[in-house]
């Protein structure tokens, strides 16, 4: 079988899904409905409603918004498989297309779309990243696509089709990181998974083969075909990889220096004034994803390490308060930006290991030098976030929700909720 007919194949019957997968699940559906809340007014989803005013919204438009929506602050979660900000295409998708859905059945839809982005992720392998391809937008495009076509009731051949269509609507690249196209770019790929699946219903088709054929999504995009597995009786992939959820509202590439900052700052007082120097060592791919040292915006501050390290050293944490056009003109014009210098791993040190740590040195002005590195951000499975950190997430996205803690209450029991109207406050 092809690539995407063992994908359909296990989409169409996936084994039972265990109660810590389904847990795991909520918890990130409920990450994501917050950060969407909180990129309701955001520039780019404002853009995106401004272009169509007026008009009768279809579920492919719903998604389009919703999903700006939720990607427009870079709050989402982040998921290395498929190298995509996986959650905040999948459930704006999922949820366009629920009309009559249980909590239970949209867990279900959400944990095969995110397998679904794995498999798509590991078929084509990270070199389709580094290459430039926004995962985002392309492999969470694929993969959302599957969740959809689930949720909708479509049988294996009809996932299958919408794989195969959603292949030929991927797009959206990395050099548009900074700018409001890039949360654009999770808007666009939820509709094109919404549209993929609604044209799979109807009977259209393409190749089978389009990932790993000549002249294929592999071989166009900068990848190279492998094997990936599926899970059967073992664990689902949110399990023992995870997604992961972000603690700061910037770039998951900023992250581990970040929290290297912060773990810092629980062994000893940080004062910005007594540091000359801070230089971050990070991957290639992550180095060429913050290319604002110098940012003149919010967004342009989320992808710039020396905006996001010396807001971190200044007030000892980020939220979202801290990526507004004023906070960031203000600290633009001091010179704290420019002790901040940031360099790539080199090529070689990748090929030996793809597991290098981000490290953080500190030159202190008496002479002092301070060096500790993180292979992991926090929110991994191994240091996940607790309870209390996932509440006040939600709390400081959804700061304008009158019945905030109702709602929070309600998702973290999703899996029985049998009507899911309740949702639709917190949606565009």
């Amino acid at each position: 079988m092809t690539l995407i007919e063992t994908l359909a194949q296990w989409c169409a019957t996936p084994p039972p899904f265990s109660h810590r997968a389904r847990q795991l699940a909520c918890e990130a559906i409920t990450d994501t409905l917050a950060c969407l809340v909180a990129g309701r007014s955001d520039f780019s989803t404002q853009s995106v409603q401004q272009a169509w005013p007026g008009m009768q919204r279809t579920p492919s438009q719903d998604a389009l918004m919703n999903a700006t929506a939720a990607h427009a602050i870079d709050f989402d979660d982040n998921f290395a498989p498929g190298m995509s900000h996986a959650s905040a295409v999948l459930v704006p998708a999922l949820l366009a297309v629920a009309k009559d859905a249980t909590g239970p059945a949209l867990i279900r839809a959400y944990l095969i779309g995110l397998q679904a982005q794995a498999y798509i992720g590991e078929a084509i392998g990270y070199q389709h990243y580094t290459a430039g391809w926004h995962g985002t937008s392309t492999v969470g495009c694929i993969g959302s696509a599957a969740g959809v076509a689930a949720l909708m009731g479509l049988d294996a051949a009809g996932i299958a089709r919408a794989l195969s269509i959603a292949v030929s609507l991927a797009s959206g690249v990395k050099g548009q990181f900074g700018t409001p196209l890039k949360p654009f770019h999770a808007g666009m790929a939820a509709r094109n998974a919404v549209d993929a699946a609604t044209l799979a219903k109807t009977g259209m088709q393409g190749r089978l083969d389009i990932i790993e054929c000549a002249q294929g999504f592999a071989e166009l995009y900068a990848g190279k075909v492998n094997q990936p597995s599926l899970p059967g009786a073992e664990q689902h992939v949110i399990e023992c990889i995870g997604v992961m959820p972000k603690k700061y509202p910037c770039c998951g590439s900023t992250h581990r220096i970040l929290d290297a900052i912060v773990d810092l700052q629980q062994q000893q007082r940080l004062n910005i004034d007594d540091i000359e120097s801070v230089h971050c060592q990070v991957g290639i791919a992550n180095c060429r994803n913050l290319a604002y040292h110098q940012p003149e915006d919010e967004m342009q501050a989320r992808f710039s390490m020396q905006y996001c390290v010396a807001m971190m050293l200044k007030h000892g944490t980020l939220s979202v308060q801290d990526f507004t056009l004023e906070r960031v003109q203000q600290q633009s014009e001091t010179s704290q930006l420019a002790m901040v210098t940031l360099d790539p791993w080199t090529a070689e040190q990748e090929a030996e290991s793809r597991d290098l740590p981000h490290v953080l040195t500190l030159r202190f002005k008496d002479g002092q030098e301070i060096v500790h590195s993180r292979r992991r951000a926090r929110g991994t499975l191994d240091e996940p976030f607790s309870a209390s950190e996932r509440e006040e997430k939600f709390y400081d996205c959804c700061a304008d929700v009158v019945n905030a803690p109702a709602l929070y209450q309600m998702l973290l029991t999703l899996d029985q909720q049998m009507d899911l109207r309740f949702l639709r406050q917190l949606m565009v």
